[in-house]
């Protein structure tokens, strides 16, 4: 099953809306096939390890998958009848179906047709690979992700500003693979004035990579200076898309999409963007993940209004001791420990000294807001 993992992880960031999946075909205790799925509307990894296999699987053979497999025939036909057909009678697999309107059901198939099925096998590390597509499939909305860089009492720059580089190499190189992964990025205006971030993946021995692009900006501060950002003017910049409100001014819009740049212009009442019409925005146009790196206002504006399922906190062995260095998050008002917001199914990964804590955000029955506090994002 791990190596049916590796397999699935080659689709990495490129199967959306779909799942990765992995497949292989184990006779006489060797893997004699594998498949892979590679992208929407592409064939999914078990017909693609049956065809590899080129022969009738032997007695004994046994298909090893990721997740259950599909049993509606939607656009290639449903795998659990060309296991069926194959005449495969031992079906080993990692993660049920997300899908509530599909789960169990492949296996009930197979079952039907005499085949026997082992499930839950790796099944947290299978269902893993696929947190995007499950809160797609559950939902109908995107997952809602923001990642940090942050010091062991939990901040993310000095009082300078300074926060270059809080994390090392190797914690940096896993950012830019959940930047692959997701299908877009999204920072604040604040952090396109100060960072000006090129916001793509770039990884060692491939291609650099250019998710959608947002930057939340709900005033168009960005774009009232001469120099404009990385992000509207380099070879990937119809890749982005400004968030802005109706009090950023049609003028500034205009320019914006003379120079390709998509805007959308979410309703609000105030200057800042409302995420709930974000989200509904992001269902409408089927882009089902979003990273956000920031910053630290954008972030918390997300967490205040209960719109954040996701978070990355990567941890740096370094201490500031400033109660003027920037925190990672600000905004409530969190008097006992039964108001906090608690991270659910959580994953903890190293590169070098640095920690990597990652998991659901899980939010308390009550959460107070800081009525002191009020950011633009």
């Amino acid at each position: 099953m791990r190596r049916a993992l590796e397999a699935a992880r080659r689709g990495w960031g490129a199967t959306h809306p779909n799942p990765m999946v992995g497949a292989l075909i184990v006779e006489n205790g060797r893997v004699m096939a594998e498949g892979s799925h590679a992208q929407d509307g592409g064939p999914h990894a078990e017909r693609l390890a049956l065809l590899a296999l080129g022969h009738r699987p032997r007695e004994g053979a046994t298909l090893y998958v990721t997740l259950e497999p599909c049993s509606t025939a939607g656009r290639t036909g449903a795998c659990t009848e060309a296991i069926i057909a194959s005449g495969i009678k031992h079906v080993v697999v990692g993660a049920e179906d997300p899908n509530p309107a599909h789960a169990g059901h492949g296996y009930e198939v197979l079952r039907a047709a005499g085949i026997e099925v082992t499930s839950g096998v790796l099944e947290r590390e299978c269902a893993d690979l696929n947190l995007i597509f499950k809160n797609w499939i559950v939902t109908g909305a995107p997952l809602i992700a923001a990642k940090a860089a942050i010091t062991l009492d939990g901040r993310i720059a000095c009082r300078s500003g300074d926060s270059q580089w809080i994390t090392g190499e190797a914690a940096r190189a896993d950012v830019m693979r959940w930047r692959r992964l997701f299908p877009a990025i999204a920072v604040g205006a604040g952090t396109v004035m100060a960072d000006n971030p090129r916001l793509t993946a770039r990884i060692a021995g491939q291609e650099e990579w250019c998710p959608w692009r947002f930057v939340f900006d709900g005033l168009l501060r960005t774009v009232a200076d001469r120099a404009m950002p990385k992000v509207y003017t380099d070879e990937f910049h119809e890749r982005t898309i400004v968030v802005t409100t109706p009090h950023g001014g049609m003028g500034y819009v205009r320019k914006l999409k003379e120079m390709g740049v998509q805007v959308w212009t979410l309703p609000s009442a105030t200057q800042r963007v409302s995420m709930a019409e974000f989200r509904k925005r992001c269902a409408l146009e089927k882009i089902t993940g979003v990273y956000f790196e920031g910053g630290a206002q954008l972030v918390s504006q997300i967490l205040q209004d209960r719109q954040l399922d996701y978070l990355f906190i990567y941890q740096a062995p370094m201490i500031l001791a400033d109660d003027r260095a920037k925190p990672i998050m600000n905004g409530l008002r969190s008097e006992k420990l039964a108001n906090a917001i608690r991270l659910t199914d959580v994953r903890h990964d190293f590169f070098g000294d640095d920690t990597l804590t990652r998991g659901r955000v899980s939010y308390p029955a009550q959460m107070f807001i800081d009525e002191t506090t009020f950011s633009l994002g």
